[in-house]
């Protein structure tokens, strides 16, 4: 059966800009650079992982600020590099939140906060911050809040350093290795 999230995508996807070309992030009306390829979401964090997983995907938040210089950064340095912009749009769904935001998230414990309440309760201080989520929304409901995420960027970092972090969440799956023990095998 299709998710709210699947229509949202179809529709989306009629629009998409080719897999060839960089498609430019854009100034949201909130003043917000947004990747044209961040997930369209109905803020249900169960459902967005769910979602993800069924395409094959890993699921994170983007955690932004506005006129944050650093989150500029990460659209307009890091994001626009191709090999960046490629491995993460094809083995991630991301969705952007606002770090002091209104708008209603179910989390994936059920609880229904602000961004702004989300974000403290995982301890987000900083922007932009990517959280990474793994497992079911099932087993992620019964661990504490601050044990969900699988790793996080607490800030900006460098596109090398960037995509280690996406390379690794990537795959984590096939093994027990810490980020450490990933830099130091060669990243592979």
């Amino acid at each position: 059966m299709a998710t709210r999230r699947d229509i949202l995508l179809g529709i989306a996807g009629v629009l998409a800009v080719p897999a060839t070309a960089r498609a430019q992030p854009v100034m949201t009306d909130e003043g917000f650079y947004r990747e044209p390829w961040f997930i369209e979401s109905f803020l249900d964090l169960p459902d967005d992982l769910g979602a993800a997983r069924g395409h094959g995907k890993h699921f994170a938040l983007i955690w932004e600020l506005r006129g944050c210089p650093y989150c500029r950064e990460t659209h307009l340095v890091n994001f626009a590099r191709p090999d960046i912009a490629e491995f993460v749009r094809n083995n991630f769904d991301i969705l952007q939140l606002n770090v002091l935001g209104s708008r209603k998230v179910t989390d994936f414990d059920g609880e229904v906060l602000s961004e702004k309440q989300l974000a403290g309760k995982y301890a987000v201080r900083f922007t932009p911050t990517i959280q990474f989520f793994d497992g079911t929304a099932e087993n992620l409901k019964e661990v504490p809040a601050s044990q969900r995420e699988v790793i996080r960027i607490p800030g900006y970092l460098r596109p090398d350093d960037f995509l280690d972090v996406f390379r690794y969440v990537a795959q984590k799956g096939s093994g027990t290795k810490t980020f450490r023990e990933f830099l130091k095998s060669g990243r592979s």
